[in-house]
């Protein structure tokens, strides 16, 4: 499909995927989706079905070569980020990445070097520093009005249930990587700081399929952490916890405290009569942060036009995988780890 506007190509036609897809065509001004490419015939047949006439390819280098593409959306699996990315950069496309933003540290230091030589826009999706919420907590913070922040406590607890293909951590990186690259980077973001030390525990508490054939694998872990400039931070993840989508964060300064997030999906408070109180729950972090995500697709192609790098750049994205690397290496030697 031939666009006169930015044509973006999404690779990956997954959930986040197509939150992406179903913004750029819909709802983000000066943008379309030029071309979709995914490895399975069924997911491009359901993403054509929806978004409409656009070009599909089973390959994603198909999907680079096409001169209506100018910039692309990484939602394909983390193994393949580095890969596609420098493709794209060599191409001249601009670059939006999904987290986490590769499975090492080197890795992301490839996917930066290719991104500066072809001058592209590089952005990691950290969604959450784009919404609402987390941007007035930020902001506050900024302004001093709960002091110098000595600690920040992040949890992602989410109710489904680790895919098979996560069991394997040389692929996955882990709850860590695939749960917790956002707490990462939230910790980064209101401490002002960078990880210098980290400790993880971890346990599979949840997944017994995977324990034969994966006894590394965990679907619980708890990140403790110590930053450049004094501050310490705390996260939990976790997969499988079936009561809700739970993403909170406590930010704790020398004279005050903001608290981020909630359990309640809205405001409606039901009072029956066996004299229980019930509210709705969050169920998917699809609803909760659906306008971050929005946000984040308005900075991408804003950032494109204006010629200047993304809010959140690559050196944010490589920041959290290396706290990643870190953890797991943590979790497995059962001590501390520092970080250059």
């Amino acid at each position: 499909m031939k666009c006169s506007i930015v044509g973006i190509g999404i690779i990956g036609s997954g959930r986040a995927g197509m939150i992406h897809a179903r913004n750029f065509a819909r709802l983000v001004p000066g943008a379309c989706v030029a071309a979709i490419s995914d490895p399975v015939a069924a997911a491009r047949t359901a993403a054509k079905t929806e978004l409409g006439e656009v070009a599909d390819y089973g390959d994603y280098r198909a999907l680079l070569d096409d001169a209506s593409v100018q910039g692309i959306v990484i939602a394909a699996p983390t193994a393949l980020h580095r890969e596609i990315a420098v493709s794209a950069a060599e191409r001249g496309k601009h670059v939006f990445c999904e987290k986490p933003m590769a499975m090492h540290p080197a890795e992301c230091d490839a996917m930066i070097a290719a991104a500066d030589k072809a001058k592209i826009v590089l952005q990691i999706g950290f969604m959450r520093r784009f919404d609402d919420s987390f941007r007035a907590a930020h902001e506050r913070v900024k302004a001093g009005e709960i002091g110098d922040v000595v600690l920040v406590k992040s949890c992602t607890h989410g109710p489904t249930y680790p895919k098979p293909w996560m069991f394997d951590l040389e692929q996955s990186n882990g709850p860590l990587a695939e749960v917790c690259s956002h707490d990462i980077d939230t910790l980064r973001w209101f401490t002002g700081g960078e990880f210098t030390e980290v400790y993880a525990i971890a346990g599979n508490y949840r997944t017994p399929e995977a324990r034969a054939a994966h006894p590394d694998f965990y679907d619980q872990v708890l990140l403790s952490a110590r930053f450049s400039n004094g501050a310490q931070g705390s996260i939990t993840g976790a997969q499988g916890v079936q009561y809700a989508y739970d993403s909170r964060v406590e930010i704790i300064g020398t004279h005050g405290l903001i608290s981020i997030g909630s359990l309640n999906s809205g405001t409606t408070l039901i009072c029956t009569r066996d004299k229980e109180l019930r509210r709705p729950s969050v169920v998917s972090w699809t609803n909760l942060y659906r306008d971050a995500y929005l946000a984040e697709d308005l900075e991408f192609i804003t950032a494109i036009r204006e010629q200047r790098p993304a809010a959140v750049t690559g050196r944010d994205g490589r920041a959290a995988v290396a706290v990643v690397n870190a953890g797991n290496r943590s979790i497995i030697e059962r001590r501390p780890i520092s970080l250059n």
